[in-house]
Parts: structure tokens; sequence; C-alpha cells
């Protein structure tokens, strides 16, 4: 498959699973309160604490950055936060924001208390980010008329508001507006145990039968994300209603997930393309990444954040400062000889 097809696909399947959570309301998995969510303990508590002290002084709550792999509930939690504090969530996301007057507009429309929510902050203009800056710290914005030796500038006051910015990639966001949020909070990989709870609350919602070891089985191949079990479980759903009579037992998850190409560790087609190419192609590295993406015909972007993440995890790779590398689990899991010992030259 090539990278177009490959993104064809994608693309097809978020439209599908979007399509799916907005066909109906009450089959929303999201849950709607900070006590309702599953994982992330520290987190909720931090976010907790500032959301009764907040309330406690009737202030606006301070500016929350939440960085990590996709699917771990970034979204959902921004979501939570303005659903606690009883306000309006406005979303919107990096590259959607093009020029600072898309940022005023929206900056100026805020009422007292209202969350903006920024997905994929990490791909906002540095034109843009600079306007940020005094919206942050002074709820203001300062808006430049003319140019040269004529220019002068207007700043314009806004309503306090809170900003939820949200991001995989922490390290591309510059170190000023990193500084302005008051807030940071890391999201890491959930438990079998808790992406278990998180498949059975699912299941619930959606009326489907499913035993304890059906459960953990669905868990245990969801690369530690409640994005990736919610959409397993509506495959193996799928799979059970045909030719399970509705119920998901482990041996009909194992059934259903061998003909989704994902396996008993979770990978995926691309998760195995990528060990393969590091493997057959590079001798199990190192590589650069960019030499691994042209292999594979896939943006180096996709690889960084939807690939590498949970390969790092479980200890299938390694990433040094000479390249990737392949690690022996890796060879184990793909039932490969493992890399010839190096000879040595003196």
């Amino acid at each position: 498959m090539n990278a177009k097809d490959s993104h064809v696909d994608e693309k097809e399947t978020t439209h599908r699973e979007e399509q799916e959570e907005k066909s109906s309301e009450f089959l929303n998995l999201r849950p709607q309160k900070l006590a309702e969510y599953i994982g992330q303990t520290q987190v909720v508590e931090s976010l907790t604490i500032a959301l009764k002290a907040a309330q406690k002084r009737n202030e606006p709550l301070d500016h929350i950055l939440l960085h990590g792999p996709p699917g771990l509930g970034k979204t959902t939690l921004a979501h939570i936060v303005a659903a606690e504090m009883g306000v309006r969530i406005i979303q919107t996301s990096g590259p959607a924001i093009e020029k600072g007057g898309d940022l005023i507009s929206i900056l100026s429309h805020l009422e007292k208390g209202e969350v903006l929510f920024i997905d994929e902050m990490h791909r906002l203009s540095k034109v843009v980010e600079e306007f940020l800056y005094p919206a942050m710290e002074d709820f203001a914005v300062d808006i430049i008329f003319d140019k040269g030796m004529s220019a002068r500038s207007y700043r314009s006051r806004l309503e306090q508001f809170t900003l939820v910015g949200a991001t995989t990639r922490a390290g591309l966001l510059s170190a000023p507006l990193r500084e302005r949020f008051g807030i940071l909070r890391e999201m890491e990989f959930y438990q079998v145990e808790e992406l278990s709870l998180v498949v059975k609350r699912s299941a619930a919602i959606l009326s489907v039968s499913l035993d304890e070891d059906g459960a953990r089985a669905i868990a245990e191949r969801s690369r530690g994300t409640p994005r990736i079990a919610n959409r397993i479980l509506r495959r193996v759903r799928d799979f059970a209603q045909v030719r399970a009579h509705g119920i998901i037992t482990r041996e009909v998850t194992d059934s259903a997930l061998e003909l989704e190409g994902i396996d008993k560790r979770g990978l995926m087609n691309l998760d195995r393309k990528y060990l393969q190419t590091i493997i057959h192609y590079y001798k199990g590295g190192p590589v650069g990444l960019e030499a691994i993406a042209a292999t594979l015909q896939e943006e180096s972007d996709t690889l960084v954040d939807m690939v590498e993440p949970f390969l790092l995890k479980i200890g299938f790779l390694n990433r040094t400062s000479a390249g990737r590398k392949a690690t022996e689990r890796a060879y184990q899991h793909l039932a490969l000889d493992g890399p010839e010992p190096q000879k040595n030259l003196f």
C-alpha cells in the first residue's frame, strides 16, 4: 500500500468513527465529569484541586497544557474542564488558525470564564503565537495599524478566559509559550487494568455483552490508549453480532482482531512494517527516521506520532543519537533471528 492509499484509508476510518460518535448523543463514550474519568490519576487529581480552588475564588481556571501521544483523553479533559466550570468551550486547532486575525476574532468573542481549546498547539505559526502571549498573560491583544513610520499600536482588552492546549509534540512548543501555562500535565499510556474498565464502561453504554476475559483481551491489544480500545470494541462488537450471537469473549476477540490485522501485543500492519523495514533493509539499525519514512512511503510525522511512542513503551524500539534501532524483543515478537553480533575490529 502506498502513502496515498494509506492516508485515504486513515481518513475513511476516522470519518467512520466520527459518524458513529455523532449518530446519537446517548452513545457518546466520552465521560462528562472528572468523577467518571478513568485513568490519568495524577492529572485528574491536579485538575480537581485547581477547579475547586478557582470556583472558590470565583475566578477562571489557570491556562492548561496537556501533552502526550494521541488518543489518551486530552480533548475529553478539555471538555470536562468546561463542563465542571459551567462554561462554554470553543474548540479549534493549530493548523486551523492561519493568521493573527483568525485568533483575534476567536478571542474577542470569548465571554468571561469560557474555555478556548486549541488542539495540535505545536502547529501554531510564530505570528499567531505572538498574539497569544499578551492574551494569556494580560487578557489583551495588541493590534498594529498601518506600517513603517505611520504604524501605531492599539491594545484591545479581552474577557478573562482559560486556554487549554493539547499537543503530541511538547518539545516543539517555544519556551515562552510553555511558560505561560499555569498547569502542565503529561498524559501517560494506560495500564491494561485501566483499559479493561474503559472497555466495560463503553460496552455498557453501547449495550454490548462481554465477559471479563473479553474485556481484558481488548484492553491488552489497545496499545495503552482508550481511543483505540473503543475503536477495537466497535469492531469486535460487529464481529460478535454477525458470528458469535453478540457475546464478546476472548476467543471472539482473537478471531475478530486477526481479521483486523491487530496482533496480541496490539501491533498493527504499519507497526510491523516499520520494524521489518529497520530489520530487513537496515540490518536492525541504527537508521534515521527520514530513511525509514522514505522506504515506507509514509510521512515522518505519522511515524513519530502514531507508531514510535508505543514501540518505545513496550521496548521494541530504541531511539539513539545515531538513529532508530530494533531491539531483541522486536526480533522475538516477529519470530526473526536476532542481529548478528558486530565483529571486533581490534
